[in-house]
């Protein structure tokens, strides 16, 4: 039986404070409940930076948008304990 590991993707920039403190928290969440962490930066991408520059840090959770500004820890480890 194989099991499906989450993906969580977090869309963010260097010298962000809230991106740093989103990352220590799925790092933090990471620990107990494993999943793929996906860090993209979005400093050098127009594309990104129009979708989510005024919003960073922007989490998805398996492709669906769960989080901006912060990451709940709480609501995190509900959504990867769906599954």
């Amino acid at each position: 039986m194989t099991i499906n590991r989450h993906r969580v993707t977090i869309f963010g920039k260097k010298e962000c404070c809230l991106c740093d403190q989103a990352i220590e928290v799925l790092q933090k969440v990471n620990e107990s409940i494993p999943f793929d962490l996906e860090k993209i930066d979005i400093s050098d991408n127009l594309e990104l930076l129009a979708r989510f520059g005024p919003k960073i840090p922007v989490v998805f959770v398996d492709a669906v948008q769960a989080f901006i500004y912060r990451v709940n820890e709480n609501r995190l480890r509900a959504l990867l304990n769906r599954c």
